[in-house]
């Protein structure tokens, strides 16, 4: 079977690192396209790489009949412009979150894209692919512990530029709890509540972090997350399913948990490359061999049009300090 030919808009750090795995380490994929605005940074991967073109402008790169499906690594604000041109040109794309920055443009991707007919657009929430949290979701399933309650979240950056801004880290941070919520519960989040404690000291003027959040599903369990984007310390992720019959943990790093005179501990990696990078391994991986038999396999434009509802209403909790309900359309009167 030919390779599928793979273009990446972006090759910022999340973009770079897609570009280095489609290369090396995906089977059945070839990367043939890169673009990015800073063309330099864009040449010095494609020679690195070898025997991949820069194309300038990330449309021209989508519409290119070399390129077989896409991966969006650029930032969220320029996403729906791309994903139409990818609805419209039929390339099926991996679409880094967020799927759109507001619920209104999100949710006119979710109905370019069933007008089409099948689904192109997959959404790269990679937890659903880290062995830890897709043993988490089978725990749960499988009703051992009897019903999830209760979902406690920790997520912690080492530190973030001084230009991610405090409704970044709900749109940027939050939303990948917020699916993980969605995905856990397999329910809704029908109202969320930011709360904005005391901020760090090493922040700039008007930076909330941390922020701690709760959703309300519409099932009426709950779940809470703290984000904290410039904890200092590390890269920290920490999920707790708490249900009827007991609790399950994960994040807590046992694999590398070292005891020795009288302490124990471990490594906190860096940033989010080496916390999941099997996650992200095991997503691209699935993402090629779905699209070679004609699907995805993961995160719909669904889940990314849900996650942007949370967000929006996420954004204005933190502006107003009180809960907000999310306004989301049925999927019923969008997709049948």
């Amino acid at each position: 079977m030919t390779d599928l030919r793979i273009g990446i808009v972006g090759v910022g750090i999340m973009g770079a690192d897609h570009a280095e795995r489609v290369a090396r380490s995906t089977a059945g994929a070839r990367l043939v396209a890169v673009s990015d605005p800073d063309t330099a940074r864009a040449d010095a991967l494609a020679a690195a790489l070898g025997d991949v073109r820069v194309i300038g402008d990330p449309l021209a790169l989508i519409a290119d009949d070399e390129v077989d499906a896409v991966i969006l690594a650029s930032p969220g604000f320029a996403h729906a412009e791309q994903l139409f041109a990818c609805l419209e040109h039929q390339k099926p794309v991996l679409c880094e979150k967020p799927l759109t920055m507001d619920t209104e443009s999100a949710l006119r991707v979710v109905e370019a894209e069933h007008k089409v007919g099948k689904p192109l657009i997959q959404v790269g929430f990679m937890r659903r692919f880290d062995p830890e949290y897709a043993a988490l979701k089978r725990l749960l399933d499988s009703g051992e512990l009897g019903r999830t309650l209760l979902l406690h979240n920790v997520h912690r950056n080492k530190t973030v530029p001084a230009t991610f801004r405090s409704e970044m880290i709900v749109r940027d941070s939050l939303v990948h709890e917020v699916d993980v919520a969605r995905w856990l519960f397999d329910d809704e989040i029908a109202r969320i509540t930011v709360h904005t404690p005391k901020p760090t000291s090493l922040v700039g003027s008007g930076v909330l972090d941390p922020q701690f959040a709760v959703f309300e599903m519409a099932g009426g369990a709950l779940a809470d997350v703290e984000v904290f984007v410039n904890f200092q310390v590390g890269y920290e992720v920490r999920c707790e399913a708490v249900a009827e019959k007991g609790s399950a943990t994960i994040g807590l790093g046992v694999d590398v948990l070292t005891k020795t005179a009288g302490h124990w501990g471990g490594a906190v990696p860096d940033d989010f490359r080496v916390r999941f990078g099997s996650a992200y391994d095991i997503e691209v991986q699935r993402w090629v061999s779905a699209v070679a038999q004609g699907g995805i396999d993961g995160p719909t434009a669904w889940d990314g049009y849900a996650a942007a509802a949370v967000c929006t209403a996420g954004v204005q909790s933190l502006q107003e300090g009180r809960p907000v309900e999310v306004e989301m359309v049925r999927r019923s009167e969008v997709l049948g």
